[in-house]
């Protein structure tokens, strides 16, 4: 299995899909528990929080502050950290060039999204899969 870049959208969606066997959610208890390489930049981090924290989404998953900050920890924890250079591609949509920039620095990596938009996008069919596809190679 590849590692992954995995998108806000499949956090977020694991934390409010009430399913324990959805992909996203399969897909966040793995990250927490550290069962596959995940790789994230500060900005990646940071949206995760931002998104996490909006008070809309925050009535719907429950989690209050302190629950939030530990989630986010222990993805930090288990997260390779990677600061990469910009990259020559071009996003579809330029709040997501964060992810472009992580792509393009390890051609190993894989986008992990559920944005339809970001399907054949400029990349490799292999390199940009559902929750459902990666989840799939989750044991």
């Amino acid at each position: 299995m590849n590692p992954a870049v995995v998108d806000t959208n499949v956090v977020l969606a694991g934390l409010l899909t009430g399913n324990p066997t959805a992909p996203t959610v399969r897909l966040l208890d793995a990250m927490l528990a550290g069962r596959f390489t995940f790789v994230v930049s500060l900005a990646l981090l940071s949206e995760y929080e931002q998104v996490m924290a909006r008070p809309a989404l925050a009535r719907v998953h429950g989690l209050n502050a302190e629950e939030q900050e530990r989630v986010l920890a222990a993805l930090a924890r288990h997260a390779v950290l990677l600061e990469p250079a910009p990259s020559a591609h071009q996003a579809p949509d330029p709040g997501d060039q964060h992810l472009w920039n992580l792509l393009d620095a390890r051609p190993d990596l894989v986008l992990v999204t559920g944005d339809k938009r970001l399907f054949n996008a400029g990349w490799p069919a292999d390199r940009v899969l559902s929750p459902a596809q990666f989840a799939a190679g989750l044991t």
